[in-house]
Formats: structure tokens, sequence, C-alpha cells
């Protein structure tokens, strides 16, 4: 059923009730009104005819006809517009229009009475009638004008009003309400063909001046962007996880084959001497090792291509970086590592993704950066610029030659005696970049060495509009070559 048809129907029901309810109300507040006045007028003439009433039984109890019929005439003569009747212990008297002498009245009233003579109505008074020698009552009458022909006449106008005010009502209702829903069917019919699985094409923000119909309007495009949100992340996430696939069928295919290789090797040769056995276990426990670093940096790209806003919050580096310096003395004992960092330096950030950065960061220089008597001597710096937070690591290695600062943060790029993943860079590259920062390599203080240098904004910002990591590569926005004199 239609909204407009709703609310017809309600309001041709509703309107004929308030008008038989305040026809109601207004009947017996007239006929109170009516019954207050008359009832006024009969205390009044009952107290000016009572004297009169006293003075007629009195006569009568004594036996002087003459004299009652004197006090009769004046009774009636001062009663004017109301009926009498006095009512004695052995006689009664009436005169003026009342009800008929078979009409009871009730035996003690506190107050006017209504009584009923048929299909006519009177108000009726008492009042007691006492003498020294004599007692009886006195009634006043008067006809009831509450129940008169044009009280009756406004009762059936009422009813006859409420009878066409229904539906009358209903339809100017109806017509009101199909109009003012006119701009809901509008909506309706430019929302019919939206399709966001098919199509493109979303509503506009054309105002139609109703305030209910407008805000759908607009909860209706924010749901739609809300679904084109989802889809673009649940695109997003697919392609993320057909290039995880593709990337790690393509990595693990030569450790895989390698390992094939020395598995055949020790099953077609049960006599294998031991130190060539020795040295075929040995590459197959190194394999195994690359193999399960790469899956573990693939799922690391995954995690932070498929991070949502909410996961961010301030971050305190000083505590990250001491944490991540605090692990690499753990798996490096042999190593040197100084940590220069600003107590109580926070940005808005990830954290996991943050540790993430400084150990791969850490990783990276314990295996590239040893001098070449083969120590690791490195030193990493947290400190505040203007609006941005510096992560600094130095080491002390052979550096990094310059056409090949931009590609080290590519996917799987490895050096010829690297055993690692080749995404290790990756991964702090793509961590710089969520954080809406930057990464870059330069010289060391001293001229030898590297100097990896991250830049993040001290109050951080929203997530990047695309996050692509694990299907594409470092792109040529995404990491910086800083100078060597970059503060």
């Amino acid at each position: 059923m239609r909204l407009s048809t709703r609310i017809g129907l309600a309001v041709g029901c509703t309107v004929p009730l308030l008008v038989l309810a305040s026809g109601w109300l207004l009947l017996n507040l007239v006929a109170r009104d009516l019954h207050r006045a008359e009832d006024q007028h009969l205390r009044q003439r009952a107290t000016a005819i009572a004297p009169d009433a006293r003075s007629l039984l009195r006569a009568s109890e004594n036996g002087r006809p003459k004299a009652a019929d004197t006090r009769e005439r004046r009774l009636f003569s001062a009663a004017l517009d109301v009926g009498v009747r006095v009512v004695g212990p052995d006689a009664a008297f009436s005169g003026g229009p009342q009800p008929g002498p078979s009409v009871s009245l009730p035996a003690r009233t506190a107050g006017p009475v209504t009584v009923r003579d048929g299909a006519r109505s009177w108000r009726a008074l008492a009042r007691p009638v006492r003498g020294t020698t004599v007692s009886g009552t006195l009634w006043v009458f008067a006809p009831d004008t509450a129940d008169r022909a044009q009280i009756r006449l406004v009762r059936n106008r009422v009813l006859l009003t409420a009878v066409f005010a229904a539906p009358l009502s209903g339809l100017l209702a109806w017509g009101l309400a199909a109009g003012t829903s006119a701009p809901l069917r509008r909506l309706t019919r430019r929302t019919a063909g939206l399709d966001p699985r098919t199509s493109s094409a979303r509503l506009d923000e054309r105002r139609t001046g109703v305030t209910e119909v407008d805000e759908l309007a607009a909860t209706l495009r924010t749901v739609l962007a809300r679904y084109d949100e989802q889809a673009a992340r649940t695109a997003e996430a697919l392609d993320t996880a057909r290039s995880f696939s593709s990337a790690a069928a393509h990595e693990l295919r030569t450790p895989l084959m390698s390992m094939g290789t020395n598995l055949d090797i020790l099953t077609g040769h049960p006599g294998l001497p031991a130190p060539d056995r020795t040295e075929v276990l040995a590459d197959l426990r190194s394999e195994h090792a690359r193999m399960q670093g790469l899956l573990a940096m693939l799922r690391e790209l995954g995690r932070g291509d498929l991070v949502e806003a909410e996961a961010f919050r301030r971050v305190d580096l000083a505590d990250v970086a001491d944490a991540a310096v605090a692990e690499a003395r753990r798996r490096a004992p042999d190593a040197e590592i100084t940590l220069d960092a600003a107590p109580g330096l926070t940005v808005h950030g990830w954290e996991p993704g943050l540790r993430l950065l400084l150990d791969n960061l850490l990783g990276n220089a314990l295996a590239h950066g040893r001098d070449a008597r083969g120590r690791a001597r490195l030193r990493v710096g947290v400190r505040a610029t203007a609006e941005q937070v510096l992560i600094t690591v130095d080491d002390h290695g052979p550096g990094v030659p310059p056409d090949a600062r931009r590609r080290i943060f590519e996917r799987f790029q490895r050096g010829p005696d690297s055993a690692g993943s080749g995404l290790g860079l990756t991964l702090v590259a793509q961590q710089a970049a969520l954080h809406r920062g930057s990464v870059g390599v330069t010289d060391g203080p001293d001229g030898a060495g590297a100097r990896f240098e991250v830049r993040l904004p001290s109050g951080g910002g929203g997530l990047p509009d695309r996050r692509d990591w694990l299907i594409g590569t470092a792109g040529a926005n995404r990491s910086q070559s800083f100078p060597k004199d970059t503060p």
C-alpha cells in the first residue's frame, strides 16, 4: 500500500473521530451552561415565592378557603415564568408549566434535577416549607432548554459533519500526501536503475527541498560510496592474493629445484661420503631457510597492503627503536649497535609496521654493512626535524653505489652473494609510503658505509590511495636518495 493511501486512510478515520469528540465536548459544555443558568433562575424564583407558599399552606390548614384562594393567586403571580407545585400534608396546589401529575418526583433532592414527561424534559427544584403549625414542599419547574430542538439539531449536524468529513478529509490528505511524496517517487526512479555491480553511475546531489528525501538520498550515496570502497578493497585484496601466489611460485621455483636436486643426490647415492653428504644437507638447510624467509616477507608485504586506518594510533618511536635494537643485539652479539633516540617522540602510525621497518633496516645493515674485517658497527638515530621525524641507520660497510640506490628498494633485488629474499628493503619502502613518508640511502656521515634515512610526517596522514607493493614494485616516488649533507 502506498504511503499516500496510508495517510489518506489514517486521516479519513481520524478526522471524523476528532469531529465527534469535539462536538460531544461542545454539546456537553453548552448543556452544562444552560443547566447552570436554568438552575440559578429556579433558585431565585423558589426563594422569592417561598413566603407565599408558606402562607398558602397555613391558610389551607386553618380552613380558610377564601384566604387560601387569595394566597394561591398571589403565589402563581409571583412565580412568573416557572411552574409551581406546593405539596402539603392534606392538599396540593399547582400552576404554570410543569410535568403532569402522573410523573413521579424524587422524594428528596440536594439540588435541581431533570425529570421527564414523555418526550419532554424539565428541570425541577424542591424547597422545604416550614412554619409554626404546618410544613410541606415547594417545587418549581422550568422546561429543560438543554434538551430543546436546537440542541438536538446541533447534535445531528455534528454527526452529519463527521460523516462527510471522513471521505473529504481522506481525499484531501491523499492528495497532499501524493504531492509531498513526489520527490520520494522521483528518488525511487533515479535509484531503480542503479546497479553498482555493472555500472559506475551514482546519485547526483540534486536537492529536492524536502529534508527527509534529501537525507535519504545522502544516505544512499553514502551506502553506494561504501560499497564502492569495499569493492575496490576486495578487488585489491584479490589482486594481492593473485600476486602473492604468482610471486611465491616464481621465487620458490629456484630453491625448490635446488632442494629437489639435493634430495635426488641423497636418494640416488646412499653411500655418499660424509663430507659430501654434509655439504648437501647444508645446502638443503640454506634453501629451506631461504624459503621460510621469502614466505615471511611476502606475508608482511600482504599485511601492509591490506592494513586499515583503524590500526593507526600514536606510537612512541623511541620505544620501538629501543626494542628493535635490543632484538638486533640478541641476533648479532658481535655487533656494536648504538641508539640515539629522543624520548617521547611520537608519530601517528601502525606500530607493527614501524617495528618491521626498523628490524629490516637493522637486518640489512648487519648483513651488508660490515667493514673489511667483518665487524658490524651501526648507529641508529631517531630525532625530530621541521614537521617530520627522521630515522637514520648508519653502517661502515662498502656502501651503496649511486646507480643502485633506487633499485635496491624494488622487489627481489639481491646482490650476487646475498642469501636473502630480496624483499627486506622493499618492506622498508612500503612502510615508509604507508605512513606518508619516504626512504632513501646516501653515503655514511664520515664518507664510508651507507646511511639509510626514513622521513615520516610527525602529524600523520591518511592511507595512500593505492597500495600495491605485493603486486608491483617500488616506484620512483616511493624512495629517494638524499644528498650526503642532508640533516
